[in-house]
């Protein structure tokens, strides 16, 4: 079976998260022949590979959209049919839009992005979605902001669609588009696996995102409710990796029969015989985590300060240290990081860059993960697999994790505090530093429950059975 694997700004451009998961599910779908189709941000990317493809990659189709802004500036007049310029006008005022009409119009009828939005028509689709939403602003403002959101996405509908036997694609946003796109024009089976839900993840950045005009703000959040507006009613099956996801994906518009919860699952094998750590008058506490904002690797650096200096203040010190595992994503940001360690003067945090986790596993007496958003964190079910117990923000699924489904009563794999508390943070790691029968106790617990809930095999034969399902 060919399967056309549609992917947004992670696999194989960067490490962690859905990258380590798209990696290991075409290695073990080896009876399958893979095509990978890929969005990234910069076309400067392109071919920059961090994983080795598996060699039933076939194929790979790579799509950026800065290349969007590169589109030659001739263009032709353009006559829309208005069901044309009616599916434009409910794209931009943030309504339920006639997809299949816009891929239509830049597939069949292959008409140029440019020459669409430089069209008489679209300035007065513009026009009338102007004075219906945006009264009190300027009209020039609202044009070029509605401009620079359509560009990249009505390029992205111009592109040559990979012929496969199924589309998966792994977001609801561009990549749930070109799911969709690819379903409309070849007649396939489309599959959405949402690992966190894309939505109001883009949501809660553009509520903090400085770059964007306050007055347009509703906009561009409508735009991204659009996209999966899109990818849920073209899609045959929408999976998500906890109940509470799924039960998001059915307030935001999915009908409740396509819907199926698949958990995440790691090799268990890999870490269940990693042995535990001797004591050696330290406290090694891991963060697998890429470096980016989202993992809030500050609140993580001002936590463990205050871990350390409380630990320091006892009458029998204890010594602790801090790795950090995981590529760079924003090198600003791990600038910033390290500025904040200078300044705090705190001692023993080291950034590894990338590296063989389960070599690192065994430095560890627990893990954290500190993140502002997650679904499922891979990192989370990893440190269980090698009984190490973690701390967790109390986001996506990590609750869950650390607790127990409704049907799990293993009992307590470590603890979970508030995103963006540091005092919580440091309090849940103080206990873990002081009480090593609990460490023990927890690891325990969490590595049953990887073996009873989240292994890569049974991860894997439930997406078997989903594609058999409709092939």
């Amino acid at each position: 079976m060919r399967i056309c694997m549609i992917l947004e700004g992670s696999y194989p451009f960067v490490y962690g998260g859905v990258s380590s998961w798209t990696h290991q599910y075409i290695q073990a779908m080896k009876e399958h022949e893979f095509i990978l189709w890929c969005i990234g941000a910069e076309s400067a990317g392109r071919d920059k590979f961090k994983y080795t493809l598996p060699e039933n990659v076939s194929e790979v189709h790579q799509v950026f959209l800065d290349d969007a802004l590169r589109q030659t500036t001739a263009h032709k007049r353009v006559r829309l049919k208005q069901s044309e310029v009616e599916a434009l006008h409910a794209l931009i005022a943030g309504e339920k839009t006639q997809w299949n009409m816009l891929f239509d119009m830049f597939q069949e009828r292959k008409l140029s992005p440019l020459s669409v939005l430089m069209s008489a028509q679209f300035l007065d689709v513009v026009k009338t979605v102007c004075m219906e939403k945006y009264t009190y602003v300027s009209f020039a403002d609202f044009f070029h902001t509605v401009r620079s959101m359509m560009l990249p996405e009505l390029y992205l509908l111009t592109g040559t669609v990979p012929q496969a036997d199924l589309y998966h694609a792994t977001a609801t946003g561009y990549s749930g588009i070109l799911g969709s796109l690819g379903k409309w024009k070849y007649d396939r089976p489309f599959i959405l696996t949402e690992h966190g839900i894309y939505t109001r993840e883009r949501e809660e950045e553009l509520l903090r995102a400085k770059w964007v005009v306050p007055s347009f703000r509703n906009q561009w959040i409508e735009l991204f409710y659009n996209f999966s507006g899109c990818a849920y009613s073209h899609a045959d099956k929408v999976t998500s990796l906890y109940e509470a996801a799924s039960h998001m994906q059915e307030e935001l518009g999915c009908a409740a029969e396509k819907l199926c919860v698949i958990g995440n699952g790691v090799h268990y094998e890999r870490f269940c015989n990693i042995p535990s750590r001797e004591d050696d008058g330290w406290i090694s506490i891991g963060a697998v985590v890429r470096i980016a904002k989202i993992k809030d690797i500050k609140t993580m650096i001002y936590a463990f300060a205050e871990l350390k200096s409380r630990m320091e203040r006892k009458e029998e010190q204890q010594k602790v240290r801090l790795f950090v595992l995981g590529d760079v994503d924003d090198a600003e940001y791990k600038e910033e990081c390290v500025n904040l360690i200078e300044m705090l003067q705190v001692q023993d945090i080291t950034f590894t860059g990338a590296v063989n986790v389960v070599e690192y596993m065994e430095k560890f007496d627990f893990t954290i993960l500190t993140s502002i958003s997650e679904a499922q964190p891979l990192s989370v079910l990893e440190s269980f697999a090698a009984a190490r117990p973690a701390v967790v923000t109390d986001v996506g699924c990590c609750r869950e994790l650390i607790f127990g489904r409704s049907d799990d009563e293993l009992g307590q794999a470590g603890f979970v505090v508030p995103p963006m508390n540091r005092e919580e943070l440091a309090n849940a790691m103080e206990r873990m530093c002081e009480d090593n029968l609990l460490r023990i106790s927890m690891g325990k617990i969490g590595q049953k429950r990887v073996e009873t809930y989240y292994t890569h095999e049974i991860s894997m034969d439930r997406y078997r059975s989903l594609y058999h399902e409709f092939l």
